[in-house]
């Protein structure tokens, strides 16, 4: 997926959500390895609810990958 359609993807209906997403892909994503990009492509393609309990409600995903990815997005951020 090209970079111009994941920031597309990145916009969700909270603020909070895209300076999150955002700051991610660009500072993380062009220098991530292949299988941390799918993750990444993974985590944007699920529901504004979801993304809000892992990433700032503090609830952990199920899948260990997507698990990684919450924990080093919260880190950075």
């Amino acid at each position: 997926m090209q970079l111009s359609q994941l920031k597309w993807r990145c916009r969700r209906g909270m603020r909070e959500l895209d300076v999150l997403l955002e700051a991610y892909l660009s500072h993380h994503y062009p220098v991530a390895d292949t299988a941390e990009q799918a993750d990444f492509v993974s985590l944007v393609a699920l529901t504004d609810p979801e993304l809000s309990a892992y990433l700032l409600q503090g609830q952990d995903p199920t899948t260990p990958d997507l698990q990684r990815l919450v924990e080093k997005i919260r880190h950075f951020c």
